[in-house]
């Protein structure tokens, strides 16, 4: 069952490739020395760190000195919203977007707490900005705009390059999240407005507990972890050795294969999402259909729950999710898709496939098969089909009692 999984939730986190294992395996057994070490078996682990920075950088367009290693995006996150606040004591602003990762929203409540002003700029329909609310929101009293580069729950592609203009005229850090975005766009830091930037690794077929954060040279930069001279001292703590290699592999990776995968996977994410919407009446495509990522397609089936879809589809071996892994207990609609304004009956029954590299044709021709099957199913059981109304007080009355 787990091994032939037809996993499509890789926006969640994705197969750690085989090459990668493989470059990281002699520094889990023989290269285990501290690369802080004066002596020649650490300084060994020492050049294989810089390599694996020099990769890192290569994949986003920077330089290995702009590279600080992590242990996650929420670490990458967390360092970089309290980076650009001590930077900038006598600013008490923050502006960041309804449809933040938690990692970055749930930062900005706890600030709010400790008398920081947040702006929570909200989006339209297909979870875009409105620039002209972002204008009027911005201050000389702004230290910081934090926003993401890619939703990672409906793939929206937020127009970065114009954020980090108006951001720039008011004298504002600008961080971004891009822990979606990296491996599925092409990007460049030497050219970019950004300041500082959030990596995964295990967005990118690299293992969990590894991360990346970009820092723009000139950037002031307070470290978050205290303590050792480690990454510059920008982050203290001995280097995840193991973990930096494979990062470091699954960015060259990346590099080779990012143009050839990103134009399979937008084919098969395309046939799938088409497929679905000419077999199955009453569902839509969440999201921004023209700026997205490559990888992914949020649909919403209408008047049924997507936990009761995730369930028959795990009884098919089918793995996908109704949003961000990192609040999949809750039974809360997604806080993306209520911010964009989409009816209860929309809402409720939103399933997010999201592909990658190693998805294969057959794996979507399968899922396309049974999709329709399961819909029918659930749709003869609920009462509430065409009937909007009776769907949205059934909503109102389970929130209510919750």
């Amino acid at each position: 069952m787990l091994k032939d999984c037809i996993y499509l939730d890789n926006n969640a986190t994705t197969k750690v490739a085989p090459e990668v294992i493989e470059a990281m395996m002699p520094f889990l057994t023989d290269y285990y020395a501290n690369p802080s070490s004066m002596h020649t078996f650490g300084g060994q682990l020492a050049k294989s760190v810089k390599v694996a920075r020099e990769q890192t950088a290569a994949l986003i367009g920077a330089d290995e000195s702009e590279i600080v290693f992590t242990s996650s995006g929420t670490e990458g996150d967390n360092a970089a919203i309290h980076a650009a606040l001590l930077a900038q004591p006598e600013k008490r602003h923050i502006i960041t977007s309804q449809v933040e990762h938690p990692a970055v929203l749930n930062v900005c409540k706890q600030l709010e707490t400790q008398g920081y002003q947040v702006t929570y700029l909200s989006v339209n329909d297909k979870g875009q900005i409105y620039l002209n609310e972002l204008e009027a929101s911005l201050t000389g009293n702004t230290a910081l705009v934090t926003v993401m580069y890619a939703n990672n729950e409906i793939g929206t592609i937020f127009p970065i390059e114009e954020i980090g203009a108006r951001v720039k005229e008011y004298g504002a850090i600008f961080h971004v999240d891009a822990v979606q975005a990296v491996g599925k766009v092409p990007l460049n830091m030497k050219t970019s407005t950004i300041d500082m930037l959030t990596i995964s690794g295990h967005k990118i077929h690299a293992p969990k507990g590894i991360g990346a954060l970009y820092v723009k040279r000139g950037v002031r930069f307070r470290p978050f972890l205290i303590g050792g001279h480690q990454e510059r001292g920008r982050r203290a703590g001995t280097e995840n050795v193991p973990g930096i290699i494979a990062l470091g592999k699954a960015a060259e990776l990346e590099i080779l294969l990012l143009e050839e995968a990103t134009k399979r996977e937008r084919k098969l994410r395309d046939r799938l999402e088409q497929t679905l919407l000419a077999k199955i009446p009453d569902c839509v495509v969440n999201g921004d259909v023209k700026n997205r990522l490559p990888n992914t397609s949020n649909i919403g089936f209408k008047y049924i729950e997507g936990e009761a879809i995730l369930l028959l589809l795990n009884k098919h071996g089918i793995c996908a999710s109704s949003g961000s892994a990192c609040t999949s207990r809750s039974l809360e609609p997604s806080h993306v898709l209520r911010a964009m304004g989409l009816p209860y009956t929309t809402l409720h029954g939103s399933i997010r496939f999201s592909l990658c590299r190693y998805t294969t044709e057959a794996e979507i021709e399968q899922v396309i098969t049974i999709m329709p099957e399961i819909i029918e199913r659930l749709r003869a059981l609920s009462p509430f089909k065409n009937d909007e109304v009776g769907w949205l007080q059934k909503q109102e009355h389970t929130l209510v009692n919750r």
